[in-house]
C-alpha cells in the first residue's frame, strides 16, 4: 500500500482562492492575463528644464506617446503571429499522431504532461492506472507513469518519462522529424540511485533535437534555451519533492489527500477504503522521511513559499511568462507540478502566501484558451 501511496499526488478540487473570479484576499492586485504596463512617474517633457519651450515639450510627450504605441502594436501583432504559426503547423502534425496517456490522474509527472498535450491543442485519450495492480501498463517493461503510446501511420511507438515525452513531442512539433526517429535521440540508461536501487534514467532529456535555424526561431538565443532547460529540471529535481511533504504534512492533510485520490483514482471498493485510511496514514510517515531525505525545514511550507517566489523572481515583471509572450516548457512543467495540489490546504496556503497567483492564472488561461 506505501509503494502504491508513493505514487499518487492529490489535487483538483473546486478552490475557494477562486471563489468569483476574485484574486484571493493579501495577493497583489495584478491581472490575470499579464503584468500592468509601468504607470506613473514623469514624462520627459515634464522633466524639462524650467524655460524650455513647451512646443519642444509637447513634441517630446507626443514622440514618447507615438513610441510607446509602436511597441505595444509590435508585440500584439508579434503574439497574434506566433499563435497563427503554432496553430497551423499543430493542426497538419497534430493529425498523424493518435496519442493515449496512460497515467495516475494526481502524479505531478503525469499533470506535466498533459499541460503540454493540453497548451499544445494535442489530441489524447487517458487510461487512468490502478495504482496497486498496474494492470493496464502489464504490456510494458517500463513501469513508472506517465507512459505515452504514440500512433503515427503504422508506427507504434511507446515513450516513457514526461520530460522526455514532453521533449520528443516539441521536437516532432517544431522540426517534423518522425517520431521513431526523434526517440532514439533519448536512450534509457541503468543507474543506481542514492538509495542504492536501479533506476532508469534518460539521456538529453530536456534538449529539443533541433537544427540551428530551428533552435533560432524556437528561442531566439542561446540564452533562453538554457534558461527553458534550467528550471524544467528545476521542476523535476526539486519541485516535485516539495509536493508529498506539504499535502501530507499533518494527519488531517494527509486524510483530505486521500478522500480525493481514492474519489478521482481507479479503485475498487475495498481497494478505495484501504487507500484512504492506510494509504494517508503510510504517507504521513514516509512524508517525514522525505523531509529528512531532501533536508528541508523545520516548517516544509516555507520551502514551498520560497521555491514559489524564486520562480516568480525568474520570471521577472518585464514578461508574462518565462517564455515571453506565451508559456514555454519550464511554465507549463512548474504549473503542471503545482496543478496536483489544487484543492488541498497546502495549495490555497501557496496562491495566499507568495506572489506566484497571478502568473499560475495566466498559465491556466492560455492553456483554457488555446486553439483546439
Amino acid at each position: 500500500m506505501a509503494q502504491a501511496a508513493r505514487a499518487w499526488w492529490p489535487g483538483g478540487r473546486a478552490l475557494a482562492w477562486r471563489l468569483g473570479g476574485r484574486l484571493a484576499p493579501g495577493l497583489p492586485a495584478q491581472s490575470r492575463t499579464g503584468f500592468a504596463g509601468a504607470a506613473g512617474g514623469r514624462g520627459p517633457a515634464a522633466t524639462a528644464r524650467k524655460g524650455s519651450p513647451r512646443l519642444l515639450g509637447a513634441a517630446a510627450l507626443a514622440l514618447g506617446g507615438a513610441v510607446g504605441l509602436y511597441y505595444t502594436a509590435r508585440w500584439h501583432l508579434h503574439a497574434q503571429n506566433l499563435l497563427a504559426k503554432r496553430s497551423a503547423t499543430q493542426l497538419s502534425l497534430s493529425g498523424r499522431l493518435q496519442l493515449t496517456l496512460y497515467q495516475y490522474k494526481t502524479c505531478p509527472f503525469c499533470s506535466k504532461v498533459r499541460a503540454f498535450l493540453d497548451f499544445h491543442a494535442l489530441p489524447y485519450q487517458v487510461v487512468e492506472v490502478n495504482p496497486v495492480l498496474r494492470a493496464e501498463i502489464k504490456f510494458s517493461s517500463y513501469r513508472k507513469v506517465p507512459i505515452l503510446l504514440a500512433q503515427e501511420g503504422d508506427s507504434l511507438q511507446q515513450l516513457n518519462d514526461s520530460s522526455v515525452i514532453i521533449s520528443a513531442l516539441k521536437t516532432y512539433l517544431v522540426s517534423g522529424q518522425p517520431l521513431e526517429d526523434i526517440i532514439t535521440y533519448y536512450p534509457p540508461m541503468k543507474a543506481m540511485n542514492d538509495q542504492g536501487k536501479e533506476v532508469t534514467e534518460f539521456c538529453n532529456k530536456y534538449w529539443l533535437m533541433l537544427d540551428e535555424k530551428e533552435a533560432q526561431r524556437m528561442y531566439g538565443g542561446k540564452e533562453a534555451r538554457t534558461e527553458e532547460m534550467k528550471w524544467r529540471q528545476w521542476a523535476d529535481d526539486w519541485l516535485v519533492h516539495l509536493i508529498s511533504p506539504n499535502v501530507y504534512r499533518t494527519p488531517a492533510e494527509a486524510l483530505a489527500s486521500f478522500d480525493y485520490i481514492v474519489r478521482e483514482g481507479k479503485f475498487g471498493a475495498m481497494e478505495g477504503a484501504m487507500a484512504k485510511y492506510l494509504g494517508a496514514a503510510a504517507m504521513y510517515l514516509i512524508s517525514k522521511r522525505l523531509k529528512s531525505r531532501h533536508h528541508l525545514q523545520d516548517d516544509v511550507r516555507e520551502d514551498l513559499y520560497e521555491a514559489a517566489n524564486k520562480w516568480v523572481a525568474a520570471v521577472g515583471k518585464d514578461r508574462p511568462f518565462m517564455g515571453g509572450q506565451e508559456p514555454n516548457l519550464a511554465d507549463l512543467a512548474v504549473y503542471g507540478v503545482l496543478r496536483v495540489m489544487e484543492g488541498l490546504e497546502a495549495f490555497e496556503d501557496l496562491m495566499q502566501h507568495t506572489r506566484i497567483q497571478p502568473w499560475y492564472l495566466r498559465v491556466e488561461k492560455a492553456i483554457a484558451e488555446a486553439p483546439q
